[in-house]
């Protein structure tokens, strides 16, 4: 049974960091890409950033220059540091990772920033 497990939200003031971690589990097959996605209280999932096995990434525009996204293939990890943040990044941040035949999310982790 694939198993994704986020760590690192928390509670933080504007401008400040923090790293998410996500490690995934119990997959028969190679993860072909990761992601980080959010959703903030009253609104709709959406995309924060994603990472290929070949180290390709992509980023929303609301988070470019501030948010790095890291995967390490070796053991199925994918890091999200988060820098500047600002109040509007409050949300729970999921934890997304796809396998080529399947896609898998994780419960989330909630960050909160305060102004």
């Amino acid at each position: 049974q694939v198993q994704l497990v986020e760590s690192g939200g928390g509670l933080v003031q504007a401008g400040g960091s923090l790293r998410l971690s996500c490690a995934v589990s119990g997959s028969s097959f190679s993860i072909n890409a990761m992601a980080w996605h959010r959703q903030a209280p009253g609104k709709q999932r959406e995309f924060v950033a994603s990472v290929t096995n070949g180290g390709g990434t992509a980023y929303a525009e609301s988070v470019k220059g501030r948010f790095t996204i890291s995967g390490h293939n070796a053991n199925n990890t994918v890091d999200l540091q988060m820098n500047f943040l600002r109040p509007e990044d409050t949300a729970v941040y999921y934890c997304y990772a796809y396998n080529g035949y399947r896609a898998y999310w994780g419960k989330g982790t909630l960050v909160t920033v305060s102004s």
